[in-house]
């Protein structure tokens, strides 16, 4: 099997009920989640399905080629590039474009293409502004967004199976501090990679995403000062934090930066899918709450790239591994806050909701106070789950679920 057509069936059966439904498909992720790749594998469904090769039209405009192309340009190259067509569905073009916001104004090109063509549109793009006001303006009801995510627990463990990578001992627990350290990221998955190739790897994915859609897109002079937010951020993951705390830290270190230029770039990264943005619930006056968000990262890897593996950051990684899994699989996940105390996640999708507390190890009776009671202070009937790494965690503790990480990411029941 090619490197290129593993596939990735939750977000296959996500897409393929919209092939050649009138909407443009818009999927959005990190760089190098494996959007480029899911469209390849979109297009070999269409030829698996009778399509005409000379209809299927793929362009990657982050190429060189494209740099500095106007919408006019664009519109003019796509429409030469499509068949003679008319209303006939056998006469349908599908056009691929991938990284299309590298163009300014290709929302207006694809609302003219849409218009004037039977075509069916598929694009990707690295940053949220993707999903900016010009596309409420150009495409309001006429497009359908896909978020891809690097790799999941179940889809590492089915890659490094496939390709002969990580340690393949069938025990999924153990197998979860691989997961940990390399992350999922496809490219780091496909050959047997030391974990230092693999940063190597990711070093590439995180500085083409900070110079490229951050730096060179905002024409940012102070680098310095960004990698030095970027440092304290990733160093902080899943702590509250505020621009102001980072303002003061900075200043400690003869660093003068002012609270808005922080919130600036940390919503840059947020944009560029690099950082993604927890807000707090209360749940006693239920309203989300403006201060104190914790940040948690697209991808465990990108903090031990840029920050180096230190084992007691194995704590904030798991919640940032059970925070990204949420988001992956539909939930909208808040930090929780009842009085004083904190709960990890309380996590909602349309009527459903639950409530998480992860910990690395239960080993002594006052973590076992904490994480247990904090959960028992909430007064409702929604499931509550203690996460930890604990070899034999499992069982109902007062009808609170403990179960293993592990066991929790890969698990149907959720």
């Amino acid at each position: 099997m090619s490197h290129l057509t593993l596939p990735r069936p939750d977000y296959l059966a996500m897409i393929e009920p919209y092939i050649d439904a009138p909407l443009v498909k818009i999927l959005t992720g990190v760089r190098r989640c494996g959007k480029s790749t899911l469209m390849g594998q979109i297009a070999d469904r269409l030829r698996e399905r009778g399509i005409d090769q000379r209809h299927i039209i793929r362009y990657s405009f982050d190429s060189m080629q494209y740099d500095g192309w106007s919408a006019a340009e664009l519109y003019r190259q796509l429409s030469d590039a499509l068949p003679s067509t008319d209303a006939d569905d056998s006469e349908r073009a599908y056009l691929f474009l991938d990284e299309v916001q590298e163009i300014d104004g290709w929302e207006r090109v694809v609302n003219s293409l849409m218009s004037e063509s039977s075509v069916d549109i598929y694009v990707t793009g690295s940053n949220s502004r993707m999903m900016s006001s010009e596309i409420s303006t150009y495409l309001t009801g006429r497009y359908v967004a896909f978020r891809v995510f690097p790799l999941s627990f179940r889809e590492y463990l089915r890659f490094c199976d496939e390709y002969g990578t990580g340690d393949g001992d069938g025990d999924t627990h153990r197998r979860l501090g691989g997961y940990i350290r390399r992350g999922g990221f496809p490219a780091t998955c496909l050959t047997a990679y030391t974990d230092d190739q693999v940063y190597a790897i990711v070093r590439d994915i995180y500085n083409s995403t900070i110079f490229t859609d951050i730096v060179r897109r905002n024409s940012i002079r102070k680098v310095d000062q960004l990698e030095r937010i970027v440092r304290y951020t990733f160093d902080n993951i899943g702590r509250t934090f505020s621009a102001a705390g980072i303002t003061k830290y900075l200043k400690s270190q003869n660093r003068s930066i002012d609270a808005e230029t922080v919130y600036s770039y940390l919503r840059k990264l947020e944009s560029a899918y690099i950082l993604h943005r927890c807000s707090r619930y209360d749940l006693e006056g239920k309203e989300i709450l403006k201060t104190q968000e914790k940040f948690y990262l697209a991808d465990t890897s990108l903090r031990y790239a840029v920050l180096g593996y230190r084992p007691d950051s194995v704590a904030a990684m798991l919640e940032n591994l059970v925070y990204v899994e949420l988001l992956r699989r539909g939930w909208q996940p808040y930090i929780g806050k009842i009085g004083t105390a904190e709960i990890d996640f309380v996590a909602s999708k349309q009527d459903r909701v639950m409530y998480l507390q992860i910990a690395q190890t239960l080993g002594d009776q006052s973590t076992r106070d904490r994480e247990y009671g904090r959960l028992l202070s909430i007064r409702d009937n929604h499931p509550k789950y203690v996460l930890c790494t604990d070899e034999y965690a499992e069982g109902n503790y007062e009808g609170i679920i403990t179960m293993h990480v592990a066991d929790f990411l890969l698990s149907d029941e959720w």
